[in-house]
């Protein structure tokens, strides 16, 4: 080390998760927010899926088909959005936070998936520890 050299050091562990190499960064520091990117297309359209299920909850529409004829939309489509609604809470969270796996899109939300919430995660690539949904993992 030079004069007038400062040397910073923080421990982090590399690690692979279901794949994918992850930084895994101390607990008490953040990622910086540059690391979030929010999808506008999916919050979008889980937006439209809790609207459109309100929407038929409140009495606007007696089905899901007449609802979609109300709104001038492909009663396939409005099916397949409102699934969405069956997304687990931690899977609909995390979209709406900007912390989606990367390369996940709505067409790949809008095919078919499993009701169970393990197998969400795993199709989708949420399938990681509880603890990485501190924001202490940051994918390399």
């Amino acid at each position: 080390m030079s004069k007038g050299e400062i040397v910073i050091s923080v421990p982090i562990t590399l690690t692979k998760r279901h794949g994918r190499k992850c930084l895994i960064i101390p607990d008490g520091l953040s990622l910086p927010e540059e690391t979030v990117k929010k999808d506008d297309s999916l919050i979008l359209t889980i937006l439209r899926a809790w609207k459109w299920n309100r929407m038929l909850e409140i009495g606007k529409a007696t089905s899901a088909e007449a609802l979609a004829r109300q709104l001038d939309i492909s009663p396939t489509y409005m099916g397949r959005v409102l699934r969405l609604n069956l997304l687990s809470p931690d899977i609909k969270l995390a979209l709406l936070e900007g912390h989606q796996p990367k390369g996940l899109r709505v067409i790949d939300m809008l095919k078919p998936f499993p009701i169970l919430w393990d197998k969400q995660r795993e199709i989708f690539g949420f399938a990681i520890k509880e603890e990485d949904y501190a924001h202490n993992c940051l994918p390399i």
